[in-house]
């Protein structure tokens, strides 16, 4: 039976020759992700299912990244109970706050060389499906399924149908993956690939780095997608041999082709070359615009940071952007590397004495203001372009505040600018 990319690994971590859309399996897990938020609701259902261990100390993954540093006491104790749950299990990949592996669990685990192309991987954070860049199947889930994939290391799923798309033609200067990705939630919706699977392809591919493609898949779950997945080229073998020499290797990894007689729901055929600058405008992801015609919108506040946007790439995209400029006197710009290695190697590189010179705020590594948590709260009637990946009501602070989604161009630009706008207009 044909099978798509996500079908094969699906089956294969089943122990099946083939499976279907709609079919129900139970699969084997390569690696099992929880957060500070997500994690210490789901160390208490794993201590009332009666289970002393988790099923492998080496592919449970716990990493602080949502409140740190601590906020307020509550968050605190969140980190806390993590903390001593993974020292008590020994749990090899247990990220703190301030180490040099650390940092935004789907900036990190990628950069580390943790997930690998074939893996399978749960995150009881809906933005797991950003490892699909690679090869791998990710997704998210919740706290109850996360306890017990902690205590067996298999949960169940329904094979997703999926929806191709073929990818030709270059990128426009300035437009990234970012861009593609609000296009095409702007094109099928919020709920246009509702538990369905989105596989990219086609020549355009060679045209997405692998910061740009890691982008792309973290977004698919804003148009309901169960997962995103890029087949994997000579860019993903290149990065995946920086990232983990040894396992590369050994092989320590499995490549996963479409078959070319595999079954899409719906095939979606872009060129890059048509794809503009865009924004997302308040309330939802699928509210696109041509960042160009927005240039009427002030804002208060830019971040540039989160999972999405917040890797090695884009604050280099950033500060080759503000270089010799200022942030615009009534707008207060955030930065956030994506970890530690990011914020050291862009200090090395010298892009963070250019970020500060233009007048930006530096953080340390962490989601902060993304779910409206810290670090660039919205009061009422504030407005901010963020390269987060959400923006509805209230997303980052007061229900009264607006989110803007954009890339990092252009949130750069509208930080000089005072509104939205456009490297051309520097």
């Amino acid at each position: 039976m044909p099978m798509t990319m996500t079908q094969k690994i699906l089956a294969d971590h089943a122990g099946l020759e083939s499976v279907a859309p709609g079919d129900l399996i139970e699969a084997k897990l390569d690696y099992v992700l929880g957060n500070d938020v997500t994690t210490p609701p789901a160390i208490k259902i794993f201590e009332k299912l009666g289970v002393k261990e988790v099923f492998d100390k080496e592919r449970v993954l716990m990493i602080q990244d949502h409140f740190t540093p601590n906020k307020d006491i509550k968050s605190a104790e969140l980190n806390k109970t993590m903390r001593c749950f993974a020292r008590e299990q020994g749990i090899t990949h247990y990220y703190e706050l301030g180490r040099r592996e650390m940092g935004i669990e789907h900036v990190i685990l990628p950069d580390n060389g943790i997930v690998f192309p074939g893996d399978l991987v749960i995150g009881a954070d809906s933005h797991t499906c950003t490892y699909g860049a690679l090869g791998s199947f990710s997704t998210g889930v919740g706290s109850t399924d996360l306890a017990c994939a902690m205590a067996r290391g298999v949960t169940w799923f329904k094979v997703p149908e999926a929806i191709k798309i073929n990818l030709t033609g270059m990128f426009k200067k300035f437009v990234t993956g970012k861009d593609l990705i609000l296009s095409i939630i702007g094109m099928i919706g919020v709920d246009g690939a509702l538990y369905k699977s989105l596989e990219f392809g086609g020549e355009g591919i060679k045209a997405l780095s692998m910061d740009g493609r890691l982008t792309v898949c973290n977004m698919a779950i804003e148009c309901g997608a169960k997962n995103g997945i890029f087949p994997v080229d000579n860019y993903t073998l290149k990065y995946i041999s920086r990232t983990n020499p040894e396992r590369f290797v050994k092989s320590g990894y499995k490549v996963y082709t479409a078959d070319e007689d595999a079954e899409y729901s719906q095939v979606i055929d872009i060129d890059l070359n048509d794809i503009d600058l865009t924004v997302a405008l308040p309330h939802l992801p699928s509210n696109t615009r041509k960042a160009s015609d927005c240039r009427d919108m002030k804002i208060d506040q830019v971040v540039i940071g989160s999972c999405t946007n917040g890797r090695l790439e884009d604050i280099g995209a950033a500060a080759t952007i503000l270089k010799g400029l200022k942030v615009h006197e009534d707008v207060r710009c955030i930065v956030i590397p994506g970890s530690q290695k990011v914020y050291r190697q862009a200090l090395e590189n010298g892009w963070l004495e250019i970020l500060d010179d233009a007048g930006c705020v530096i953080s340390t590594p962490t989601c902060g203001p993304c779910l409206g948590g810290h670090m660039g709260v919205l009061a009422k009637g504030e407005r901010c372009v963020s390269t987060t990946n959400r923006n509805f009501v209230g997303r980052m602070g007061d229900v009264g505040s607006e989110v803007i989604l954009s890339g990092v161009p252009v949130a750069v630009s509208s930080a000089v600018l005072g509104r939205v706008g456009t490297p051309d207009e520097l």
